[in-house]
């Protein structure tokens, strides 16, 4: 009994998580315009982003502008399939020179070669 209740739970977590990436709707996303402001704030500009859908991954090289000066970065997005483009979600960054890392909360949506970022 134990098992048919974890499997029901499951399967229920499964069809919220597509319903809710079905109920998105990415064409309303502005076009991906560089550069951008940095989701972390701090008056960071985000310029020469433009991801590649391969391997089931969305990657992108980047620079991250300081006080007038580049940091250059790249990110590795999951690509997953969604309302008939790919989604590249849970980014995860690093430093060119690997003096940092981490995770960004920033989604860009990618169809019919239009990509759109995640307002």
């Amino acid at each position: 009994m134990q098992a048919v209740s974890i499997r029901v739970v499951a399967v229920a977590s499964l069809l919220a998580a597509s319903a809710a990436l079905a109920q998105t709707n990415y064409e309303s996303w502005p076009v991906l315009k560089n550069p951008f402001p940095s989701t972390g704030g701090n008056n960071v500009m985000i310029d020469k982003y433009d991801p590649v859908v391969s391997g089931g991954k969305c990657t992108t090289d980047f620079t991250a502008i300081v006080d007038s000066k580049p940091y250059y970065n790249e990110v590795v997005f999951d690509a997953v399939p969604a309302a008939g483009g790919i989604l590249c979600t849970n980014g995860k960054w690093r430093a060119k020179d690997g003096s940092a890392e981490g995770t960004t909360p920033f989604e860009v949506f990618i169809k019919d070669g239009v990509k759109r970022m995640k307002p």
